[in-house]
C-alpha cells in the first residue's frame, strides 16, 4: 500500500498515521527506542500492512499482470494503483470529504516535522503543494505520482508507462482492489486493537 493507504489504516490516531506514515524511511529494528509509543506502534504497523500486502493472494493476482513488463517494480506500482482507487472512491470507505481528510494529515505531518525523517522533510512540501492524496484519485496525479518514482528508479523501470495499464485493465484492478481492501483493513485494526 501507498502513502493514502497506509494513512487511512491508521485508523485516526494522529501518532499512528504519523508513525505508520515514515515507515518506510525508519531502517533497522530500534525504532521504539527513537520514538514515543504511538509512532513506534504505527512503525510497527506500517511493516505489518506491508507484509500482509505482500502475500496477499489478490495483490498477487494484480502484480502478476504487471510482472512480466516491470518485473520486481510490479509491487510499488500495485501499491500506487491501490492508492488511486482509494483517493478515487474515498467517500466509500471514509465519511469525512478527502480534501479535509488530507488536509488534517498534512497539518498533523507539519505539527510532527522534529521527528521526521530528512527525505520525509524533503518530500513534504512537494506531497502538500501537489496535494498527493486528493490527486491520486484522477489519471493526471497517478500518472504524475508513478512518472516522479520512475525516474528516481534504477535500472530504467519504465513505471511511468504503467498508467497505460491502468487504464487497460481499470476494471481488473478495481476489483483486485475491492476484494483486497477489507481483509488489509481488518489485519490494521486487529492490530491497532490488540
Amino acid at each position: 500500500m501507498n502513502f493514502l493507504a497506509h494513512i487511512y489504516l491508521s485508523n485516526g490516531n494522529p501518532k499512528i498515521m504519523v508513525g505508520n506514515f515514515i515507515g518506510d524511511f525508519v531502517k533497522g529494528r530500534n525504532f521504539s527506542e527513537m520514538y514515543e509509543e504511538d509512532i513506534a506502534r504505527g512503525i510497527e504497523l506500517h511493516r505489518l500492512i506491508d507484509e500482509y500486502t505482500d502475500h496477499h493472494p489478490v495483490v498477487k493476482q494484480s502484480k502478476f499482470k504487471l510482472r512480466q513488463k516491470y518485473r520486481h517494480y510490479a509491487a510499488v506500482i500495485v501499491d500506487i494503483f491501490y492508492d488511486h482507487f482509494l483517493s478515487k472512491y474515498w467517500s466509500i470507505y471514509h465519511p469525512t470529504p478527502l480534501a479535509i481528510f488530507a488536509d488534517t494529515v498534512y497539518k498533523t505531518m507539519e505539527e510532527h516535522g522534529a521527528i521526521l525523517p530528512r527525505a520525509v522533510k524533503g518530500m513534504l512540501p512537494y506531497m502538500v503543494r501537489e496535494n498527493w492524496l486528493v490527486n491520486y484519485g484522477n489519471f493526471d496525479g497517478i500518472g504524475m505520482a508513478l512518472a516522479g518514482i520512475s525516474r528516481r528508479a534504477k535500472y530504467g523501470s519504465k513505471m511511468d508507462e504503467s498508467i497505460h495499464d491502468l487504464k487497460n485493465f481499470y476494471d481488473e484492478f478495481k476489483t483486485e482492489f475491492d476484494l483486497f481492501m477489507p481483509d488489509v483493513k481488518a489485519a490494521a485494526q486487529q492490530f491497532i486493537y490488540k
